[in-house]
């Protein structure tokens, strides 16, 4: 079976503090989006930047499919593969010490649903972050 992976968007980043806004297809969540159905919480931390970080990389590391795109000081990029049909979430994090909080946007690259599978995936970083 061939992989479902798409493109990669060329406008992930960050922009002045912030990830793109979610689109208006139901395969997006964010904690800095204002559409409530897209909206989470940001994942807080208490103690050191390089704490937070080293532990949301171990975290990514624990779940199936993934890989690390892109990691700096303040921002990570991964890509999730589902696991049948190999189609890609894009997963960004940023990172905002002063506020120690962990802004995250998780969207599918294909389709117009995700079954509510980024949710559910972004849960679940969350419960192991906690942890």
């Amino acid at each position: 079976m061939s992989s479902c992976s798409g493109t990669m968007p060329d406008n992930l980043g960050l922009v002045k503090g912030k990830l793109i806004d979610c689109p208006d297809s139901p395969n997006c969540v964010s904690t800095q989006t204002m559409k409530e159905d897209a909206k989470m919480d940001p994942l807080t931390y208490n103690g050191s930047l390089d704490a937070a970080v080293k532990k949301l990389v171990a975290v990514v590391n624990e779940q199936p499919r993934t890989k690390i795109i892109k990691q700096t000081d303040s921002y990570m990029h991964v890509e999730f593969k589902t696991k049948v049909m190999r189609f890609v979430d894009d997963v960004e994090f940023y990172f905002d010490d002063s506020s120690k909080k962990i802004h995250f946007r998780s969207a599918s690259r294909l389709g117009h649903s995700d079954m509510g599978l980024n949710r559910k995936r972004m849960e679940e970083v969350t419960a192991a972050f906690n942890a």
